[in-house]
Formats: C-alpha cells, structure tokens, sequence
C-alpha cells in the first residue's frame, strides 16, 4: 500500500465516524422557527405562516389568533382606540383558585380580558368591534365580559355606529355560575335595542363559537360570517355524541355544515373577511346617506 492510498483510507474512516456521530446527535432548531400543523401535522416555517395569516398553506387550517393579531389583520393601522379597559374580573362566589387562574391568564395572553374592544376604522369607514380572544381561559364569558359586549353594543347604539364582533369562546365561565349566565340574557337584550334603533351588527364566529356565545348574541347578527376551519354550536361534538348515543353526521358543527343548515350567511376565508367587512360598512353608510 502506497502514501495515497493509506491516505485516502485514513479520510473515508475519518468521515465515516463523522457521519455516524451527526446521525446520532439531535439537530436543535431554535423555538418559534417551526409550528406544526394540527390538522394536517406538517411542519409550517412560522415566517411564511405569518405571511399566510396564519392559515396552513397544505391545508388551509385556520389557526387560532389572538385579539391584537385580529386587529391587524382586520382595521386600518393606529386606528383602534380601546374601550372599557379598566373592567377587570372579581370573584364574586369566592371560587378557590379562581383568583389567581385570571392572574395567569392576564400574564400568558398580555390583556385583562378575554375581550378586546374599541372604536376603529376599515378601509376608512368607522365601526365599534369587539374580539373575544381564546388565549384568556378559551374566552370563557363571565360578568366582565359580558358587560364590556353589553357597553359596546350601547356605544355603537349611541354613536349609530356599525358593530363588528368575532367571536371565539369555550362558553360560560363556570366560576362565576349563574352570573356568568346572566350576561347571555344582558348583552341579548342590548342586540335587540341597537336593532330597534336602527343599528346594523355584523357577528364574525370563529373557532370555536360554542356555549353561551353561541346562544346569545354571536347568533343575533344581521350578517353572520363564519370564518373556515371553525367549529360552531352551542355543545361540542363529543358531548352531543355521548348523551343522544348517536352517530352524527360528517362536518357537524363546522362552519360548512352550519352554512348548509342556514346559521350562518357566508364561510369565509381570513384573507377575506376584511374586504367583506368593508364592502357591508360601505354598502350600509350609502343606506343611511340615501335616507337622509
């Protein structure tokens, strides 16, 4: 064996065992460079999620956005002035650990509550809007929040304002009991005066809009707008399915099944949601305009 080939043997081993040692140490991929999927479980590099608004380009999964991420994508820039900030939660039936759950949620979701709401403009035409955000204990409505959706509703009554309100809610809150229930007939009733005033509501149900969302003023629009991937009623699926002991049908309760079942107008995809919130706030100034 000459110097050459000794040589070229000494290299190949060299990088066999180089091989055998990348193979056997995990790669690490730095936090938030990629989400997965939990529809389709593909592997989704987050800066082009973002780009795509968060909706899964394989398979169009809408994720779930927080109430400052609506925003953006939905009113025109530095134009939101929030409202009703100061209404923070109690508990009012001294619930153990009730406390300190809201202080969590307060930290993990950077708001007081689970709804976000304030006066804003889209594409240059003003509106009150209203976001329930998932993050605060899933959107759970308790006093708070049922009273911050009650004094929006009368703002956009008093200021013949358009109200916008995207809804994404677990329900009720159960540690608040019978007065979290009691928003569902409150904020019901504010609905119907800002109707009879002659006010237009646009609900946006987004996933999921269940419970006592669902039942009260997320279904009382005059325009409902699902948007894709959510799921929509007043039970879950599974729980349904346990207590009737039923088969249900394919898509039940999803934002298609609801618009063949005629509770909603219009399945939307994110992107265009505010250009449809757009072309309903033009159409409805021109109305009120035109009756002047």
């Amino acid at each position: 064996m000459n110097f050459l080939d000794a040589h070229k043997r000494k290299l190949e081993g060299a990088t066999k065992k180089r091989m055998d040692l990348d193979l056997q140490t995990p790669i690490e991929i730095p936090e938030g460079v990629f989400v997965q999927c939990s529809n389709c479980q593909a592997a989704l590099y987050e800066k082009v999620l973002k780009k795509n608004l968060h909706v899964c380009p394989v398979c169009q999964n809408h994720f779930r956005i927080d109430a400052k991420t609506r925003l953006e994508y939905t009113v025109d820039e530095e134009t939101f002035e929030p409202l009703f900030d100061h209404l923070l939660s109690t508990n009012p039936l001294r619930m153990p650990g009730y406390e300190e759950k809201l202080i969590q949620a307060q930290k993990s979701s950077h708001i007081n509550e689970a709804f976000v709401c304030g006066k804003a403009s889209i594409v240059g035409y003003p509106c009150a809007i209203g976001i329930l955000d998932s993050h605060f204990m899933m959107g759970s409505m308790g006093s708070v929040v049922g009273e911050k959706v009650t004094r929006l509703i009368e703002f956009a009554t008093k200021l013949n304002l358009p109200l916008i309100i995207f809804s994404a809610s677990g329900g009720a809150r159960m540690q608040e009991g019978i007065l979290s229930l009691m928003q569902m007939a409150k904020t019901s009733a504010a609905i119907k005066h800002l109707d009879d005033a002659g006010g237009v509501f646009i609900s946006v149900m987004t996933h999921p809009t269940t419970g006592g969302v669902a039942a009260s003023f997320a279904s009382l629009g005059d325009y409902h707008i699902a948007e894709m991937s959510s799921l929509i009623g007043f039970a879950g699926p599974r729980v349904i399915k346990q207590t009737i002991r039923e088969e249900l049908p394919e898509g039940f309760q999803t934002a298609e099944f609801q618009l063949q079942s005629g509770q909603v107008d219009i399945v939307l995809h994110r992107q265009d949601i505010r250009k449809t919130l757009f072309q309903l706030l033009k159409f409805h100034q021109k109305v009120i305009y035109d009756s002047l």
